[in-house]
């Protein structure tokens, strides 16, 4: 969604370590003062830049950068001071917060290594009227599967070139909750800093939420994001949950202890963290980034060229990657190079055979638009898949069923 940015004059005439974006919400009250942050950044060393994003009055200060968006919005605000900063790191709070944040300003810098977002999260006793925002914060970030408790802190320090590329649709408060999601859909770390501070939550972000939360939770179970086959194993949905389990049952039983293991497309599934000498391949540079914190054998690279060896593995699992590609010979052609004789390839993909995954398939695709079921290119059925590895020169060994309609072979190299 394109804004009309407008950017005046920054202090700084080199790329400074810090881009600090204050935000001015509507524009009324005084002029934001940045002086106290001036005297933190000082304090510390570290080179800055001052922004204040949304205001509507003139500034005093004129080593104070000014970015504007034209459309209205807290959201739009801190897109446009996000786009004008920078820094290295970007901190982001309300202009309100701003004579106090020296203190936090100094936690988070000295931080800023353990995470590519940093929150200040006030997480003490509040008072008793916080109780029903803190309780709609709660529902939010359940719903959106964020970790993150303290969603209202405006308070944040981005690695810039983390959040540069992300376009933010919220135009309200709820841009708190999105840019969390799109940076959790990329693999990149937030860690919550604690803070002193009084503890609250904010009525206003958890009423934006809700109004959006079909929006959002549609961006956080996007299937390109890192994390999604990894929270699918403890899905509130329990067809989900269930389906995820027993695939991962299957696949395991059927690698058993050979070694080593190959779990090409192995995306952020139990099955590759359940395997901790196996190599995981993926294409996707944001899966691999989340999956690196968790496993230290992984390759970028994709199906049609595997970069390994010939008859060097002595087990390959393909769960649910065929579908997605175009029918390339290529792919089993493949498998077969790289395993040694008598190896074993785990191949898993839905039987476009059954009636039960039709039926499956066009409920998901109403749930979820543009989920995995869009991205089925080739389908299979249990007897055309049987032909193509036998072709291959493979062995069916067994063919074991999730749900009844998801087929996995495992077969044997010739």
């Amino acid at each position: 969604m394109a804004r009309a940015l407008s950017v005046e004059p920054v202090a700084a005439t080199t790329a400074a370590e810090l881009s600090i974006v204050m935000l001015a919400g509507d524009g009324r009250g005084d002029p934001p003062s940045a002086m106290a942050l001036r005297e933190a950044c000082a304090r510390l060393g570290v080179s800055h830049q001052v922004i204040v994003a949304g205001a509507a009055r003139p500034i005093p200060d004129s080593d104070v950068g000014i970015a504007r968006a034209a459309a209205p919005g807290y959201g739009a605000a801190l897109a446009a001071g996000l786009a004008a900063a920078t820094g290295q790191w970007v901190l982001t709070l309300d202009a309100s917060e701003a004579a106090g944040a020296p203190a936090i300003v100094q936690a988070l810098w000295r931080q800023r290594q353990e995470a590519e977002v940093l929150v200040a999260a006030r997480h003490g006793r509040g008072a008793w009227w916080c109780a029903p925002a803190r309780l709609l914060e709660s529902f939010c970030r359940r719903a959106l599967s964020l970790s993150v408790r303290d969603l209202s802190s405006h308070v944040r320090m981005y690695r810039r070139d983390v959040v540069a590329s992300l376009t933010l649709a919220s135009r309200g408060v709820e841009a708190l909750a999105e840019i969390l999601i799109r940076v959790e859909a990329e693999g990149w770390r937030i860690r919550e800093v604690a803070v002193t501070g009084r503890a609250g939550g904010s009525v206003r972000l958890g009423l934006a939420c809700l109004a959006s939360l079909l929006r959002l939770w549609r961006l956080r179970n996007s299937v390109g994001a890192a994390d999604y086959d990894h929270r699918a194993w403890d899905s509130p949905i329990w067809l989900q949950r269930y389906w995820q389990r027993a695939r991962h049952r299957i696949v395991l039983e059927a690698v058993g202890e050979r070694a080593p293991v190959l779990d090409v497309g192995c995306g952020s599934s139990r099955i590759i963290a359940d395997l901790p000498r196996a190599i995981g391949l993926d294409i996707r540079q944001n899966t691999l980034r989340w999956l690196g914190r968790r496993h230290s054998r992984l390759v970028r690279a994709t199906g049609a060229r595997l970069p390994f060896a010939d008859a060097s593995l002595e087990a390959v699992i393909h769960s649910q990657v065929i579908e997605h590609l175009p029918d390339d010979p290529a792919i089993l052609a493949e498998c077969h190079r790289v395993l040694r004789p008598g190896g074993v390839l785990v191949l898993g993909t839905p039987d476009y055979a059954r009636p039960l995954w039709w039926g499956l398939e066009w409920v998901h695709s109403r749930l979820m638009p543009g989920g995995h079921t869009r991205e089925h290119v080739t389908r299979f059925t249990r007897r055309s898949l049987t032909d193509r590895l036998t072709c291959a020169g493979f062995e069916i060994l067994a063919c074991r069923y999730v749900g009844g309609c998801e087929m996995i072979f495992t077969a044997r190299r010739l």
